[in-house]
């Protein structure tokens, strides 16, 4: 990603004299999963194209601890978290934002306990701000018109009560957005939350995930958006075991493709 975008490494703009406004925080998913790579690069072209001064921590990244923890390994968790925190403090880093709301939900309200203080994003909402600003400017394009059906993930929605700011992005597109019948703080989960990702299912009638992109389709959408990692993997999967062609997309990935940024 480094050698075909424009990614500083904070440790190399710090030892140049300068210090970015905000730290990218990739994430496990955003650096390790290819349906969630693209979500990392197209958040940095937009970045980019908004003249934002950023870094990431690249290799110093460590995973925040999320899955330990909901898992309950609280050892773990603690491990992780501290491990992270003093990279952080030890850079200074006052700013951050990322494209997980797993990541968003932990560094926001769980490292401070722990002594990591920090002003924390969650992509849409950092996108929202650059849109109001005139810094972005989002173009309908080929999402013109379109039915866009948004999924809440649950990390950023119910936890955190970030509604608004992913659906006046999708809004900008010039698209029609529909909403499913369990909604916003009546959002149903993917099925990948508490550490649910990294296990099977129970046996059960129906994988929830399943039952999700059910309510999605019957809206008749022709794109799915969300902006978690987990989300876009659970309910891709969800599509392709209907059968449907319906494109998944993170909102990133979505104002990107309708700037013709790619």
């Amino acid at each position: 990603m480094t050698d075909t975008l424009h990614v500083p490494i904070l440790a190399d703009m710090l030892a140049e004299g300068k210090k970015p406004d905000v730290l990218f925080w990739v994430g496990c998913a955003g650096s390790f999963d290819d349906r969630a790579k693209k979500v990392t690069k197209a958040f940095v072209k937009l970045l980019n194209e908004a003249g934002i001064s950023f870094a990431i921590l690249g290799s110093e990244e460590g995973c925040t601890g999320d899955p330990a923890r909901r898992s309950g390994n609280e050892f773990l968790f603690q491990m992780q978290a501290m491990q992270n925190i003093e990279v952080l403090n030890g850079y200074d880093v006052q700013r951050i934002v990322t494209t997980c709301p797993h990541c968003f939900n932990t560094l926001k309200n769980e490292y401070p306990e722990l002594g990591g203080k920090y002003e924390v994003f969650h992509h849409s909402q950092f996108l929202r701000e650059l849109l109001k600003a005139g810094k972005l400017t989002i173009q309908g394009g080929a999402f013109k018109g379109k039915r866009i059906v948004f999924h809440d993930p649950c990390y950023l929605g119910r936890i955190n009560q970030t509604y608004e700011a992913p659906r006046d992005l999708l809004k900008a597109l010039d698209a029609e957005l529909h909403e499913m019948g369990r909604c916003k703080k009546n959002g149903l989960c993917c099925g990948a939350g508490g550490a649910q990702m990294f296990k099977e299912p129970e046996k059960g009638d129906k994988d929830i995930n399943v039952e999700r992109v059910e309510e999605a389709l019957a809206t008749k959408p022709d794109i799915i958006a969300t902006g978690c990692p987990f989300c876009k993997t659970m309910i891709s999967d969800g599509v392709s075991h209907s059968g449907k062609d319906v494109p998944v997309l993170d909102i990133a990935e979505a104002i990107v493709q309708a700037g013709d940024l790619s």
